[in-house]
């Protein structure tokens, strides 16, 4: 009852952006918690194709569409101009999905139990995509640093933009063809070894959830498309409201992006996940959490590279902050730590989280270049890394 009475705030954030014009904190405000019930929606909608079509199924389902409204979110600020944002939305999505996303899912699945077990096979194979995720992010940022080093490029910054930007549609493409190639392997080739632990795991749960009877096909796919285009509206409003929010707040656009806007466009998959691994189904909890990090990285962030260049906003791969590559690593190595073993304890919950936690709280105090103001500056010193942009 509660989750739904939020649905209000839905016509009330599109009263304040459209009608009163109500200052930008209050749209953002409003938009965010809009967002909420429209997530919980989203999770009942896939729970029901889950049921029919099987938890691998459903999970790609709820990140695809979870997905979705991040996708739309950073189009908008594309458009605005504000490409560090949105590769700071794609390092917050990654990190966010995988630690803050899979941490609740395990800690709130785990109330009452020992240990949850999972497929070890499925597991296996979203830790190799995830490293191979790793790999393509930190190729373009070793490039870049390479190119910058004595004796390699005699030429412009324009020209080592350039080889940039090329080096990224090369990825992007590739990426992209082996996203797809993933998903003949799980739903066509290999869709034997996936359902069988669909079946295992289902046969463990608790029915269909919610207690209630199944949603006609219609119903599902209808509310899946209509939350799903709300969450776009809600989100291009938190787009716009973005830079005046963050100098209301005196927060900089670049942790917004990296934690703020990155939580917003996720949280279908945080509800959905934390839901789905308290109804005992944390292999597609895992599926959900870990699957939209590999989508964002693997499928997302490239199609954002290629639709740069068609609306005049070209953005690379390149990942300048050393902070940002180490967080990506740091997500790769313990979500595969925490899930190899194929069980997973409150513990490892709670170990995520915390280095989540140690995450925002380094990027609270980032300052990126070009957003310090004259007094930040003084107090603040430059970043130091190998992959610290050279000027």
């Amino acid at each position: 009852m509660w989750m739904n009475l939020l649905l209000l705030f839905i016509p009330v954030s599109l009263l304040l952006e459209y009608a009163v014009k109500a200052p930008p904190l209050w749209v953002f405000f409003t938009a965010t918690v809009a967002i909420i019930p429209l997530a919980d929606w989203l999770r009942r909608a896939t729970e029901q194709v889950a049921e029919r079509a099987g938890q691998t199924v459903g999970g790609l389902l709820n990140v695809t569409f979870g997905n979705l409204a991040e996708l739309i979110i950073a189009i908008f600020v594309l458009l605005s101009g504000n490409v560090a944002v949105v590769k700071a939305q794609i390092t917050g999505s990654i990190i966010g999905n995988a630690l803050l996303g899979l941490g609740l899912a395990i800690l709130i699945g785990s109330f009452g139990r020992s240990r949850q077990k999972f497929s070890g096979a499925n597991a296996g194979q979203l830790n190799s995509m995830l490293f191979l995720a790793v790999i393509a992010l930190l190729i373009p940022a070793f490039f870049d640093y390479t190119e910058r080093l004595p004796g390699f490029l005699a030429g412009t910054e324009a020209i080592r933009n350039n080889l940039d930007e090329y080096l990224s549609l090369g990825v992007a493409v590739v990426l992209i063809a082996v996203y797809a190639l993933n998903l003949v392997y799980t739903l066509v080739t290999h869709k034997d070894v996936f359902a069988a632990s669909d079946e295992q795991e289902g046969a463990d749960g608790v029915g269909h959830g919610e207690g209630g009877a199944l949603w006609p096909v219609w119903k599902a796919a209808a509310v899946l498309v209509g939350a799903t285009a709300l969450i776009a509206l809600e989100s291009e409003m938190l787009s716009g409201a973005l830079e005046a929010t963050s100098s209301t707040l005196g927060l900089s656009p670049f942790f917004l992006g990296i934690i703020v806007l990155a939580v917003v466009g996720n949280f279908a998959e945080y509800i959905a996940g934390s839901y789905f691994a308290r109804q005992g189904k944390i292999g597609l909890a895992i599926n959900i959490a870990v699957g939209a990090t590999i989508q964002v990285a693997l499928f997302t962030a490239p199609l954002l590279v290629i639709i740069s260049y068609f609306i005049g906003r070209p953005m690379n791969l390149v990942f300048g902050s050393p902070l940002e590559l180490v967080a990506i690593v740091a997500v790769a190595l313990i979500v595969t730590t925490v899930t190899k073993d194929g069980e997973a304890t409150w513990f490892e919950g709670v170990l995520l989280i915390a280095v989540y936690l140690l995450l925002a709280l380094s990027f609270f105090f980032v300052t990126p270049r070009g957003e310090e103001s004259a007094p930040a500056a003084t107090l603040r010193p430059e970043p130091v890394g190998i992959l610290a942009p050279q000027v």
